[in-house]
Formats: structure tokens, C-alpha cells, sequence
């Protein structure tokens, strides 16, 4: 029991380190999301990714790397966009991108497992958008799309709310911002949490001949082709997603896994089984199939080409220049000082996000109950009712949760987004 205890212990210091090593990182990358989300017009985004020209899927991943989102809500947003008009094709670069292409992502990877593993995810996401962009619309069913877009089409296009020109210019405009942020931050304190749990447990609990027994070594091309196609299986189950499972790829990492086997794992954070079960809602089983295996082959090439063209450049880290992810102590040096000062910012975020309305913010904005993110009311991901009054959600997952607590009753079409 005495070793149970300590092992227990050691795990969750390990996940902690993890966390106070990336906290001001956090909450610098979630700060300029919600900037971006306060301050950028949607309706702007649906209307430039119409087609799959490349300029379009350009875009599209531009729009998609400045929209941070966890997986739930950008796989609604993907739907959304959809079904208003927007390319199939542009509308998942777009997720892709809004997951994998993001700040606070690439800056946590730099903190967990060092620089190279940073700028390796925003090459091979790069690289993995245009592999979707190429293969997707070559091996999907175009009557199944056709079929998709028919099912979420529901003959309604919202006004968007008006954003004045120079919000950012105002204390309104900053607290929506604001409210953004806090809002991000509550929607994925849990996927964080389980994270750094996971992975600090996965770090000290697990031993490495046990993450060594799943990734084969020493076989050349073979080795890192099977840790490739390894890494997006483990994300499928393990249930952790977004910017979650990258202290859990530290602890991979420390593990054994090879460069592309780590990459690949962090970039399948859009094919957990509860996002599959919700394509399948989205989308229907056939084109729900197809996605998965498209998913899992672009995520494990990207992974796998990466690996190499770093071991081509010399850019590949080896295990002994990372060493394990979680064991820097705790000290005041310059992380303890950063995280002081991002506390400070948050704690300004958080003043001005409890003082929205009296500064005259907010207005066409509403909370999901389930997951505290802000919703745009013009473009929800999902809608149901209570009573008279309408209840906005950022995905149907969320919606549902909400509905199995409730008596809900559907909207009319013509109030449904």
C-alpha cells in the first residue's frame, strides 16, 4: 500500500510539474484566441470557402489556425459551415487547422518536449492539412456529402451580429473577448485536467518496458511506420483530446514512441470515439467511416513524413536530448515568474468578464450550460428549447448531454442554426 501511495503521489506531482511548466503558455494562447474570436467575422469565413481551390483551402486553414477551438466545438463549427454553403473539403481543413494549427498548442509542445517538437507540428500540420485537401475529395462518397448536406440543411441563414469597426478600440469589445477566453478555458478545464493526470500517471506509473513493448524499435522504416500508425489508435482510445493530450505525448515520448509515432498521436485528436460517434450523428455511418479512415492516414503520413524530413535536415530530437517531460521541479525561476505575470493577465481577463454587462458587452452572446463556452446566438452549434426561451449550445454533444436532463422541445425549423 506504502508503494501504492507513493507511485500514486509521484504521478500527480509529475502531471502538476507538467502544468505549472505550461501555464502561462495557456493562458497566453487562450487570451489571443479569444481575441481573435471577439474581434474576426464569421460570416466572412463561411463566404470565402465555397470551393476547394487552393486558395480556398489556404484560407480555410488560415481561418481555421486563428479560430481556436477544442475538437468538439470545431467539429461543429465544421458542420455549421457546411451546411451554410461551405466546401466539404474546406470545411474539414478547417477543423484540422483550428485544432492542430494553433498557438497555445505549439507553444505547450515547445515547454513539454522542446522546440523541434513545436516547429515539427506546425510543419507536419501543415503538411497534413494539404494531404487532406488532396486525398479527401478523391476517395469520399460525393452522394453520401450530398447526403450529409441535405441532412443538416435546414433552410436558414442567420444575420450575424453586428460588430462595430474598432471594438478592440473598447472596454466592451475586450470583455467579449474576455468572456471568449474564460469561456475556452472552462470548456476544456476537464480535457486538460485528464491530461496532465494521464499523463503524469503514464510518466511515473507506467513502466517504459511497457510503452517499449507497444512501439517496435530498431527495424528502420518498419519501426517508425508501425509507431506512425500506433500514435492516432492510442488518441482513439485514450479520449483525450485537443490541447489534453500533449502532456500525455510527453509521457509517449518519454516512453519510447519514435518522433513520427508522437506526432501522429498528438495530431489524431479528432478521431476519439466520442467524436466518431458524433461525425456519425453529423454525417451519417458511411461517410463517418470513410472520414476515420482518411483521419487516420493523413494524421500517420504527416506524422511519419515529418520524421523524416527532420532526420533529413537534422532536426530530429533523440530521447536523451528531452529526457522525460515531467521532471523539472518546482522553483522560482523564470517559469514560476511568467506564470506570476499570466495569472496577473488572467486575473484582468477574468475582471472584465464578470464586469461584460455593465460595460455594455455581451449582447448576442449566450453561455452552453454544458461546457461554459460563449456561443455566437447567430451561429450555434446547436439549439434546443426550454419552455419558450431558447438554449444555445457550441456542439450537439453538448446539447445532448443538456437534453438528457431536461424535457426540451425541437425549434422550428426556421429558429434552428
Amino acid at each position: 500500500m506504502t508503494d501504492v501511495l507513493d507511485t500514486v503521489g509521484r504521478s500527480l506531482a509529475d502531471g502538476a510539474s507538467m502544468l505549472w511548466q505550461t501555464l502561462w503558455a495557456l493562458i497566453l494562447g487562450f487570451a489571443l484566441s479569444g481575441a481573435v474570436q471577439a474581434f474576426v467575422s464569421r460570416r466572412r469565413m463561411q463566404e470565402v470557402l465555397g470551393d476547394r481551390r487552393p486558395r480556398t483551402i489556404a484560407t480555410a486553414g488560415f481561418l481555421g489556425a486563428v479560430s481556436s477551438s477544442c475538437s468538439y466545438a470545431a467539429a461543429a463549427l465544421a458542420k455549421t459551415l457546411f451546411a451554410r454553403g461551405a466546401e466539404f473539403t474546406a470545411a474539414q481543413v478547417f477543423m484540422f487547422a483550428s485544432t492542430n494549427l494553433v498557438i497555445e498548442l505549439g507553444i505547450v509542445m515547445w515547454l513539454l518536449l522542446g522546440w523541434q517538437f513545436a516547429l515539427a507540428q506546425l510543419v507536419g500540420g501543415v503538411l497534413m492539412v494539404l494531404l487532406l485537401a488532396v486525398v479527401l475529395p478523391r476517395v469520399l462518397d460525393r452522394r453520401a456529402i450530398d447526403a450529409a448536406r441535405l441532412r443538416l440543411d435546414d433552410g436558414h441563414s442567420a444575420a450575424e451580429v453586428e460588430r462595430a469597426p474598432g471594438r478592440y478600440r473598447t472596454l466592451a469589445g475586450w470583455a467579449d473577448a474576455a468572456a471568449y477566453t474564460i469561456s475556452d478555458l472552462t470548456m476544456l478545464r476537464r480535457e486538460l485536467l485528464i491530461g496532465f493526470v494521464i499523463a503524469g500517471f503514464a510518466d511515473i506509473a507506467v513502466p517504459t518496458s511497457f510503452w517499449r513493448s507497444l512501439f517496435i524499435t530498431g527495424h528502420g522504416f518498419w519501426s517508425a511506420l508501425e509507431n506512425a500508425l500506433l500514435g492516432p489508435f492510442l488518441a482513439v482510445i485514450s479520449f483525450v483530446c485537443s490541447i489534453g493530450n500533449v502532456p500525455l505525448a510527453a509521457a509517449l515520448w518519454s516512453g519510447g514512441s519514435a518522433f513520427g509515432g508522437v506526432l501522429a498521436f498528438v495530431f489524431a485528436d479528432l478521431i476519439t470515439l466520442p467524436l466518431l460517434l458524433i461525425y456519425r450523428k453529423y454525417y451519417g455511418t458511411r461517410l463517418m467511416l470513410q472520414l476515420l479512415a482518411v483521419f487516420w492516414a493523413t494524421m500517420s503520413a504527416a506524422g511519419l513524413a515529418t520524421d523524416y524530413l527532420f532526420r533529413a535536415l537534422g532536426l530530429a530530437p533523440t530521447h536523451a536530448s528531452t529526457g522525460r517531460a515531467g521532471q523539472a521541479s518546482f522553483g522560482f525561476n523564470a517559469t514560476t515568474v511568467l506564470d506570476l505575470v499570466a495569472l496577473a493577465v488572467f486575473v484582468a481577463l477574468y475582471g472584465l468578464y464578470r464586469s461584460r454587462e455593465r460595460l455594455g458587452a455581451g449582447h448576442g452572446y449566450a453561455k452552453d450550460p454544458i461546457c461554459g463556452m460563449q456561443v455566437d446566438v447567430a451561429h450555434p452549434g446547436a439549439v434546443s428549447r426550454l419552455g419558450d426561451e431558447p438554449v444555445y449550445f457550441c456542439s450537439d454533444h453538448c446539447r445532448a448531454k443538456w437534453e438528457a436532463g431536461h424535457v426540451s422541445v425541437p425549434l422550428p425549423s426556421s429558429h434552428q442554426h
